[in-house]
């Protein structure tokens, strides 16, 4: 259950969206529901099918609701760094990631904010205690699973699901993890912004959730992020 002192800090939930229109009201609309008071910005790049311009829409009546757009599509983590830098401007405690397809339920944002009172990074892992992922097929399954046994034996990191992008930082993880320097553009951020903050030392933990693969619009998965990702292991093993 949603504890409203939790809400004493400023939270921003940043959502990065690339033609999710199918998703992006309801999404919205959940997450008000389940963490009411935080913040959220959509960081947008250029969807051609308008989902930064229902989420303009929608922020005209919602002052707690902010769209940053972008360009072009530069790939996932060059719309979380520019979200991340955004919050960073601005007085915000904790900063959640999330993506706007339902397949992180926001049901679960209140535990990981929660978690956080106590944890620099709390990750929603699909693989702390077991397996919860709903709706793969069995190769998709076997490939991330099989990414988090990769990571960890060549990186070292004490993480289950290293791959993971349902995320609440501290905002000091972020400010001093120098994400100018974070060179993953694909589903890689996920595991190199992991990986730095663990050699800071800060503390991480884990706490289990369930994965639904989204019901609506279409993933973003493609052999080069899947490549980009198997180098970047190989980077941070030397790295450490």
């Amino acid at each position: 259950m949603f504890e409203p002192t939790l809400m004493n800090n400023k939270v921003l939930v940043v959502v990065p969206t690339y033609n999710e229109k199918e998703n992006i009201e309801s999404f919205i609309s959940a997450v008000h529901q389940h963490l009411p008071g935080a913040h959220l910005l959509i960081v947008d790049d250029n969807s051609p099918d308008g989902t930064g311009l229902i989420a303009d829409r929608l922020a005209v009546e919602d002052l707690t609701l902010h769209v940053l757009h972008r360009e072009q599509k530069e790939g996932l983590g060059k719309a979380y760094v520019a979200g991340f830098q955004w919050a960073l401007q601005r007085d915000y405690d904790f900063i959640i990631q999330t993506d706007a397809d339902f397949s992180h339920d926001p049901k679960d944002l209140p535990r990981l904010l929660e978690a956080a009172q106590t944890t620099d990074l709390v990750i929603g892992s699909r693989y702390k205690g077991g397996c919860r992922v709903l709706n793969w097929p069995l190769p998709r399954l076997m490939l991330s699973y099989g990414a988090g046994i990769y990571v960890r034996l060549l990186t070292r990191l004490p993480v289950m699901d290293p791959t993971g992008g349902f995320k609440c930082f501290n905002r000091k993880v972020l400010a001093e993890i120098e994400l100018e320097h974070i060179a993953a553009e694909g589903y890689g951020f996920q595991i190199e912004v992991t990986h730095t903050a663990w050699r800071k030392g800060f503390t991480i933990k884990e706490i289990p959730i369930i994965f639904a693969d989204r019901v609506a619009g279409t993933s973003k998965m493609s052999l080069a992020i899947a490549k980009e990702a198997v180098l970047l292991v190989l980077r941070l093993a030397f790295r450490r």
